[in-house]
């Protein structure tokens, strides 16, 4: 599975059978060195007319940044709980049945004929048959997919049955198509409003500094004295600003420059200022590395809802706060191509960083599904093939024709070239970013 938290899901042609892949660059942007920015922001400003009570990434009514989920290179993401990770595989796999159930639904209420409904790709762990379908989890979590028997040669439905996918108008099929990515919209409000109701939104409050919530055990940082809930003031006599994305970069950009080189630290602790002076050991790649988590140093407060009306009005906001940001995530991405194509992450990264957030906080758990909800509808509505917007513009393509189809052959060459073109690269991001974990990284 792959994602661009930006998630690729993907179906196959109309005339065989929809499938979700997770091709994605997480769309969060989280600096390069800092394990993960843990708390998270909301699209809300803290006012003081609203109850104070609320967790969530956002400033209530002005967009602003947020909280980004791009392990650029998996540093300290590990799969050391147990627990979370099951939670963040939970989490992903709800998003495919989500999708999938999408594309069902949108057929079987139809009346359009469904033949395999399976959660994953390869062998089958357990089946079970209803109506006529099958319901299938299969071995490898690398998405899902709706199967129709229009091209199954071992059907023995008759080629022109008016309740076969390819038989239907092109309407009908737009709306089957079309249903996984609306599933997803849908799923991410839902899964903002009850985050909204339950544990409220959060609002940040910012401070000057850098926040190290934890140090490693014999790391360059442990070795000379920096302590976690301390707070970086100062690099080298480089005061930092208040916090932001950049003031967490200057802090990682300046140790990965100085391998094996004093790096002087001026440090809050206890509400005393100190200087300390850190030297970075020489990570594989020449960068130098201290060993610790970096994070905004910021307060969080919760904003609750006082009635419905604002229940919805919060939900909204941070709804479309949280869609810019993955729209702005994937224009960046083909604006930078060069730059962005390394960060597009798979599976594995998905689920590092998943656990990482459900160690956490709830808070960021819950913008995590709702961000992989929508990236994974933006990204499959591109017009690629193996993506539902590639069957989507198939179809838009006969309707141009005046409802002529193209040859069958050619359709599918295009769908399959495309559905091998994400396999290949999901297998080579699960590899990649299977070596970039810190556990296996401590391996070899």
């Amino acid at each position: 599975m792959l994602i661009n938290f930006s998630p690729l899901s993907s179906t196959c042609p109309p005339s065989s059978s929809s499938s979700t892949y997770f091709p994605s660059r997480l769309s969060t942007s989280r600096p390069p060195y800092s394990e993960f920015p843990l708390k998270p922001r909301t699209h809300l400003v803290k006012s003081p007319s609203l109850s104070v009570s609320h967790s969530s990434k956002t400033k209530l009514l002005c967009p602003t940044n947020r909280v980004d989920f791009r392990p650029c290179a998996l540093p300290g993401l590990d799969f050391g709980n147990v627990e979370s990770v099951l939670e963040a595989a939970g989490v992903l796999t709800a998003i495919i049945v989500v999708h999938e159930t999408g594309h069902f639904l949108a057929a079987y209420l139809q009346g359009i004929r469904v033949s395999k409904f399976a959660v994953g790709f390869g062998p089958i762990l357990a089946k079970f048959n209803a109506n006529d379908v099958e319901f299938s989890l299969r071995a490898f979590p690398l998405g899902g997919f709706v199967g129709f028997p229009d091209n199954d040669p071992d059907s023995d439905i008759p080629e022109d049955d008016v309740n076969l996918l390819k038989n239907r108008p092109i309407l009908d099929r737009v709306i089957v198509i079309s249903a996984g990515v609306v599933a997803n919209i849908i799923f991410a409000y839902a899964i903002i409003f009850t985050q909204v109701l339950s544990v409220g939104l959060p609002v940040q409050e910012p401070f000057s500094g850098v926040l190290v919530p934890d140090v490693r055990p014999f790391s360059a940082a442990s070795r000379d004295g920096l302590l976690p809930g301390d707070v970086i003031l100062a690099v080298n006599g480089i005061e930092l600003q208040k916090t932001g994305s950049s003031v967490v970069s200057q802090v990682v950009d300046i140790i990965k420059k100085n391998p094996k080189r004093n790096v002087f630290l001026k440090v809050e602790r206890a509400k005393q200022d100190f200087e300390i002076g850190v030297v970075p050991d020489e990570n594989f790649d020449g960068t130098g590395k201290i060993g610790v988590q970096l994070s905004p140093n910021i307060k969080i407060t919760k904003l609750r809802p006082n009635n419905i009306f604002e229940a919805f009005n919060y939900t909204g906001k941070e709804f479309w706060g949280l869609t810019y940001n993955v729209l702005d995530s994937l224009k960046q991405t083909f604006m930078n191509f060069s730059q962005s194509a390394s960060k597009v992450s798979g599976p594995v990264a998905i689920i590092a960083v998943g656990a990482e957030v459900a160690r956490s906080t709830v808070d960021g758990l819950y913008e995590f599904a709702a961000l992989l909800n929508l990236n994974l509808a933006v990204i499959n509505l591109l017009p690629l093939p193996a993506l539902d917007g590639g069957s989507l513009a198939l179809v838009l393509l006969e309707a141009a024709r005046g409802g002529q189809k193209l040859p069958l052959e050619l359709e599918q060459r295009i769908m399959s070239s495309g559905i091998m073109f994400v396999l290949l690269l999901g297998l080579f991001l699960i590899v990649r970013d299977t070596l970039n974990l810190e556990f296996i990284k401590d391996l070899l």
